[in-house]
């Protein structure tokens, strides 16, 4: 997966509560067995109406939001099925960072695997970063995650936390694919020691 140690980019504010992975990525397009292509298809039933033309009123849609690479909601975003193309369409689309005050435990953990950093933050915190999409045309957020800080250019600071393991295989790109290669001298020895041939 992408490493992550800084980021700057443009939020987008989704200011809703309990944003449903049923919402980010509807059922209809699970059929894909790629990793890619999802984005085309976040939040469809919310972006297009009936004849996939875009709703100018979602958030997605307005011009100031174009581009946007951080993403920031309300609690609990995530919650509902435990389908990991959530995080697939979110980084599809080009979010690197999805900022709330809780995540669904399965939600965040997928985050973790693919590269889009989940970040918790209080209310408050939250709130001042709503406010300041609201007020400004293009807002800006850098994300730190050497110093776990987030910030504004206004001078909004926030500290955030993530447990030490998630944080390296972040920082490294580590997918738990390229962690068990890490262990590949030791799997092959074991597999030697086992008396494993390889099928071709």
């Amino acid at each position: 997966m992408k490493s992550f140690t800084q980021h700057t980019g443009t939020v987008a504010a989704m200011d809703r509560s309990n944003v449903d992975t049923d919402q980010i990525i509807p059922k209809q397009f699970l059929k894909r067995i790629e990793r890619t292509g999802f984005g085309q298809f976040l939040f469809y039933d919310w972006r297009f109406d009936d004849q996939g033309n875009p709703v100018p009123g979602f958030e997605l849609n307005l011009p100031k939001f174009q581009g946007a690479s951080i993403l920031v909601a309300r609690k609990n975003f995530g919650n509902g099925s435990s389908r990991e193309h959530a995080v697939w369409a979110l980084d599809d689309f080009g979010f690197r960072c999805v900022i709330a005050e809780s995540f669904a435990d399965i939600f965040y953990n997928n985050c973790s695997k693919n590269g889009v950093l989940p970040v918790r933050l209080a209310a408050d915190e939250v709130q001042h970063i709503h406010e300041q999409v609201a007020n400004e045309e293009k807002y800006q957020l850098t994300i730190d995650l050497e110093s776990l800080v987030v910030s504004g250019g206004e001078g909004f600071s926030a500290k955030f936390e993530i447990d030490e393991f998630r944080r390296n295989c972040f920082l490294q790109g580590l997918d738990h694919i390229a962690l068990t290669l890490r262990q590949i001298d030791k799997i092959e020895a074991f597999e030697k020691g086992r008396g494993y041939t390889p099928v071709v």
